[in-house]
């Protein structure tokens, strides 16, 4: 990996500055070597992962090059095709925070939305477009959507666009494109029809850069991963510390501002624990170092960046509170555990859309990563209630308790040793956990995705559209997992029973106005 800083790849100050608010502190493999070549004007195949951060490797250039020019036209100046809708929202949502801090007009058409809505965005003015193959050639063919002035081309999951037969869609696209515009390819893999596709339309001195999958020991290392909704996810971490034996845990949280809210909210539960990021000046992350190599402190919450370097062998858990940026991030990770030859566990805290990322790092770390339930608080209880006894057989096999026996036969006098030793034992339970639990995680249940046509500029927040649900289908807000509301849409994660009650009972439905369409998220050739 080219070992630069994002403030050394000629990013444009504007989006420099986004990047610093999205808390990325150093650029991914992919990203630190495809930004480079993409603002120096070359055409680039890139072989990565899905997981790598992509969509910055290729938007952050190419919104560089756009606003560096002397004067931003209001034409459509780029266009990235994805093979699905969902990703073309993900694609269109990460753009608009890379021009943040620019007037950017950004773009996502597809079908299953409404090709009225989208003519008149489109006859506003956009200068990124982000759509899928099928609607695009739809606005081709209506005159709405001209390509002939697109200076940079991207093609997103060219295999999977393979897969799901849309090749010869992008084919027809490429062909209406400027011959002298710039063209960026990312791809898992790279199918003979797919080097095919990029040789016969790209120039002939394009960059081919190709992410290596590094090797991962993982013999000492066991790996989990444990579903939660967001709003449990602290908790769901307590509970983790205080049911496993630990000696010395990293935390990985993926942002400056991820670690310092972590932080506050474990040390007011009484932890011991200490965040490190690039923020914090170098006294303070080196005392905190020397106190976690030292074991005077239990818990280091840290960014992927501000971890790098450390070498200490007493860690017994590292834990992905966030899923790493990259998947690379996921091996340095963990790595951080199971040296001198002693075992070391690995937990990653995901939400339920978050599922098929540990499937992308198991094929990418060729190991297994298994579910691990959340600690009841029976297990809780059980578990270091069998610590405290086994501590106190130990105990008893010396000397030093005998002191403390005339303080134990006067209390005897008092009252029923058996209620004073519950007491006693309630009293160190107390200690050894440190949260105050109120009740039990439900179990989390498997989610499907549904996707709404409604969004930020109907004016929806998550209030209004929690109480339209409980109003028209009876639905609940604890029955709801994470809400995702974008400018014209939002996605919402239910469980497959209170997913269709919703849909049979509130599509078509008026809020704030609007009739809402609702349906399942699946992926299709729209």
């Amino acid at each position: 990996m080219i070992n630069k800083n994002f403030d050394e790849l000629n990013l444009n100050k504007k989006v420099f500055r986004a990047i610093e608010d999205m808390g990325f502190e150093k650029p991914s493999s992919i990203q630190a070597e495809a930004i480079p070549a993409i603002i120096d004007g070359k055409d680039v195949i890139a072989q990565s992962q899905t997981g790598t951060g992509k969509t910055l490797a290729f938007g952050a250039p190419i919104i560089s090059n756009i606003l560096n020019k002397e004067e931003v036209k209001n034409n459509i100046q780029a266009l990235v095709l994805t093979p699905t809708r969902e990703l073309a929202l993900q694609v269109t949502e990460e753009l608009r925070r890379i021009a943040k801090h620019a007037r950017l007009k950004i773009v996502p058409i597809f079908g299953g939305q409404s090709i009225e809505m989208q003519l008149r965005d489109l006859k506003r003015g956009a200068n990124i477009v982000v759509g899928t193959p099928g609607r695009i050639i739809d606005h081709m063919n209506r005159g709405s959507l001209k390509l002939q002035e697109v200076e940079y081309l991207v093609v997103d999951e060219a295999d999977e666009m393979l897969n799901m037969g849309f090749i010869d869609e992008v084919e027809s696209i490429i062909k209406e494109t400027n011959s002298d515009r710039q063209t960026v390819l990312f791809s898992a893999t790279m199918p003979q029809q797919v080097k095919n596709l990029a040789y016969k339309y790209m120039k002939k001195d394009l960059l081919h850069i190709s992410i290596v999958k590094k090797s991962l020991t993982v013999d000492k290392i066991d790996q989990y991963y444990i579903q939660c909704k967001s709003k449990s996810k602290v908790e769901a971490l307590c509970r983790v510390l205080d049911y496993d034996n630990t000696d010395g845990v990293i935390i990985f949280c993926r942002t400056k501002k991820g670690v310092d809210e972590l932080v506050e909210a474990l040390q007011a539960k009484g932890y011991n624990v200490e965040g490190m990021h690039g923020d914090m000046g170098q006294n303070q992350r080196l005392n905190s170092l020397k106190k976690f190599k030292e074991s005077i402190l239990d818990i280091l919450v840290a960014t992927d960046v501000a971890a790098r370097g450390i070498d200490v062998q007493n860690v017994s858990h590292v834990i992905n509170y966030d899923i790493p940026q990259d998947l690379e991030s996921y091996v340095h990770r963990i790595g951080r555990t199971g040296r001198a030859e002693r075992e070391g566990i690995a937990y990653t805290l995901i939400n339920p859309k978050e599922q098929k990322i540990i499937r992308q790092i198991e094929n990418f770390t060729k190991s297994s990563i298994k579910k691990k339930e959340i600690p009841t608080l029976e297990d809780i209880m059980d578990k270091k209630c069998d610590s405290l006894v086994e501590s106190l057989w130990e105990n008893l096999e010396g000397k030093d308790y005998k002191k403390f026996l005339p303080i134990v036969e006067g209390l005897q006098k008092e009252g029923n040793l058996v209620h004073i030793s519950a007491a006693l034992m309630a009293m160190l339970f107390e200690k050894e956990v440190s949260n105050k639990y109120e009740e039990d995680i439900a179990e989390e249940e498997s989610y499907n995705r549904l996707f709404l046509t409604v969004g930020k500029k109907d004016n929806l927040n998550i209030k209004s559209l929690l109480t339209f649900i409980d109003n028209n289908a009876g639905v609940k807000s604890s029955e709801i997992g994470d809400i995702d509301i974008l400018d014209k849409f939002c996605f919402m994660d239910v469980s497959e029973n209170h997913a269709r009650k919703i849909i049979e009972k509130a599509n078509n439905k008026k809020l704030n106005g609007r009739s809402v369409r609702i349906e399942f998220a699946n992926r299709g050739r729209n």
